[in-house]
């Protein structure tokens, strides 16, 4: 239980800190200010600042934030105005130069509260006054960052592991593909058109089909050829079969082609994320298959049971690849075009560069809170059905 709470904990951080800092550094490139650096949410246990930003760990592992603005404690004196200088030396205060908000001076005096306009919102180092192109880097730079860990993960898992190749091993008899010229040792290379690198690519494109007849085009002793095959629908395990049997042909990875059979592995996983979100939409997944972190820690516990009878190395690598699907998968969630999400800004922004000039604040902000009412609740489904699995 322990152990499995720690990967958990470790796998989400990793995920997290790489997202955010993905955001960070792209930001800084570009000369916009980085107020607050989380890991987590809820209350801070430990926080310190460096330079402009100040970095906190917060108490639940369940996300992050780069959080650009308000900005607070800003000197705005040269860029008041006559009037607004006498009433803020003898007022107090209070700046907001927020992300979707505009930049306004609020003075508060003898329990009187004005709003000023100023220029502020020229301060070239908030987001808001950032270029376009700027904040379109940075909004992406997060999704892009957890794609590039991903990579990083694959590359270690297929230098230690190796890849399966499209290799047929044997076809079950009475199912489709026995006759459908297909014979043992040939190598698949296309299926409806989309290109197959390793056998899972084959695998899931078996798990996800739901009776639809699929071309595919093979390697038969050097000749490629093509087939059609139509799925045969199994009573007894609920699913349309094919009938082709592989993944034990494994090949080791060095040089070119573990770069290569590396992106494969990404491509894989990034796949499998768009073809089940597709099938989730469609209604043709169950609500079983949705898990949230209850579910993850589920899936991270199980894993971890299996792996440490194999060893410390078994367990990491095994780490290493919920990890790696993870992280895809936040990176294409991310860029849905979904409001209160990296996507939902990236929207705004595009439409911005299409308009030559901003949104309305104001609009924006209510379709980011709507969509932050909706992750809420759906955030609280997937809670409630990640529970109700145990029982």
């Amino acid at each position: 239980m322990i152990a499995t709470l720690i990967w958990f904990i470790l796998i989400l951080s990793v995920i997290v800190i790489s997202h955010e800092f993905g955001h960070f550094i792209v930001a800084r490139a570009n000369g916009i200010r980085v107020n607050e650096f989380d890991v987590g949410m809820g209350p801070t246990l430990i926080s310190f600042k460096k330079g402009e930003t100040t970095f906190a760990l917060k108490l639940l592992p369940l996300g992050g934030a780069c959080v650009f603005d308000p900005i607070e404690d800003l000197d705005i004196s040269s860029d008041v105005g006559k009037k607004e200088k006498n009433i803020a030396a003898n007022a107090n205060v209070n700046v907001n130069a927020g992300e979707d908000g505009e930049a306004s001076l609020y003075v508060q005096k003898n329990d009187d509260i004005s709003l000023y306009d100023n220029d502020i919102d020229k301060d070239p180092h908030a987001y808001k006054n950032a270029t376009v192109w700027a904040r379109i880097s940075t909004v992406v730079a997060g999704p892009i960052f957890n794609f590039i860990l991903a990579m990083i993960f694959s590359m270690i898992i297929v230098a230690e592991c190796g890849t399966d190749l499209p290799t047929v091993a044997g076809l079950t008899e009475g199912r489709p593909a026995a006759t459908s010229g297909i014979s043992e040792g040939d190598t698949i290379v296309s299926i409806n058109g989309e290109k197959i690198h390793v056998w899972r690519d084959i695998s899931l494109i078996s798990i996800l089909n739901d009776g639809e007849p699929l071309e595919f085009e093979y390697l038969h002793e050097g000749r490629k050829l093509t087939t059609t095959i139509t799925p045969k629908y199994s009573e007894e395990e609920g699913r349309y079969f094919i009938g082709i049997e592989g993944g034990a042909d494994q090949m080791e990875c060095k040089g070119a082609n573990l770069f290569k059979y590396s992106w494969y592995e990404l491509v894989f996983n990034f796949r499998n994320t768009l073809k089940s979100l597709k099938q989730l939409v469609l209604g043709k997944l169950s609500r079983d298959a949705v898990s949230g972190p209850v579910g993850i820690a589920q899936v991270v516990g199980e894993s971890y049971d299996v792996a440490k009878d194999y060893g410390v190395s078994s367990v990491v690598l095994t780490m290493m690849n919920i990890a790696m699907l993870l992280s895809v998968n936040l990176g294409v969630i991310n860029l849905l075009p979904l409001p209160a999400i990296d996507g939902g800004r990236l929207v705004f922004l595009l439409i911005e560069l299409v308009r030559r000039k901003p949104v309305p604040p104001k609009y924006e902000g209510y379709v980011h809170i709507a969509g932050f009412i909706m992750f809420f609740i759906i955030t609280i489904l997937v809670l409630f059905n990640d529970i109700s699995k145990f029982f």
